[in-house]
């Protein structure tokens, strides 16, 4: 592939075609029988594949009809898989707990992020995501660099397992591609625990340059509590300490 140039790819799809990293997606995502498990942005179904083996309920989302056809007709015979043809950015997620397995198009990894980790009443029980290098590096950093990061590092811890280089996918991409490993942090989930940390957050990120104690408006002791440093501004405040402000808030420490 050297040297070669690679066709347009206007969408950003990359299909995964290492069979022993999909092994170990499948394995590390905790899926067995009883689970279930969403393959978004399926494709040609290499991960839905590996999925299925493991006996879990498997949901294989595509968009593209054609794609989707072709899965239906691959999997008509499994019967714990279920072909949804249907935009990740839009399919509406099960109240019950899920696990999510996915190679979706480059383009797609923010709108996936939001859809996943945005909402705290999705019951995402952890995922095992391939996404450009670039947005894993960002999604990973331990300072964040903006609010819906931040928001995102409190509530779940975002790890990066592996790069992975372009020879993995078909047709390989421009850039190297990472795995990351997503799982709920341990925080209660109380809505006014949630909405607090969220306004904090926000406000926080609104004068990046700020004081924290003046900007996000919390009070120096249990600031302190949370491992920040009062008079630090923003842009110094990890994913951990974000987290640890998080538990506190919901503990009814910041009351």
């Amino acid at each position: 592939m050297a040297g070669r140039p690679l066709a347009p790819n206007p969408a950003g799809a990359h299909f995964l075609r290492d069979r022993r990293l999909i092994t170990r997606l499948a394995r590390a995502s905790g899926a067995a029988t009883g689970r279930l498990v969403f393959d978004l942005g399926a494709g040609s179904g290499a991960i839905t594949a590996g999925l299925a083996a493991t006996g879990a309920r498997v949901f294989a989302v595509e968009r593209d009809p054609k794609l989707a056809a072709r899965l239906r007709r691959r999997f008509e015979c499994a019967p714990n898989v279920s072909v949804v043809e249907a935009d990740l950015r839009a399919i509406a997620l099960p109240r019950q707990e899920f696990l999510v397995v996915a190679s979706p198009p480059f383009s797609l990894t923010t709108a996936l992020c939001r859809r996943l980790l945005g909402d705290p009443a999705v019951a995402l029980a952890g995922a095992e995501l391939i996404v450009q290098w670039g947005a894993a590096r960002r999604l990973t950093a331990r300072w964040p660099r903006d609010a819906e990061t931040a928001w995102w590092s409190a509530r779940y811890e975002i790890r990066m397992v592996q790069v992975l280089s372009s020879a993995s996918f078909a047709p390989p991409p421009r850039v190297n591609a990472a795995w990351l490993s997503v799982r709920p942090r341990p925080v209660p989930v109380s809505a006014p625990g949630q909405r607090r940390l969220r306004a904090i957050v926000q406000a926080a990120y609104r004068r990046p340059a700020a004081r924290t104690d003046v900007a996000v408006a919390v009070r120096k002791r249990l600031l302190l509590r949370a491992g920040l440093e009062p008079a630090a501004p923003v842009a110094e405040v990890t994913a951990e300490q974000w987290h640890r402000l998080a538990v506190l808030l919901d503990s009814g420490a910041g009351r």
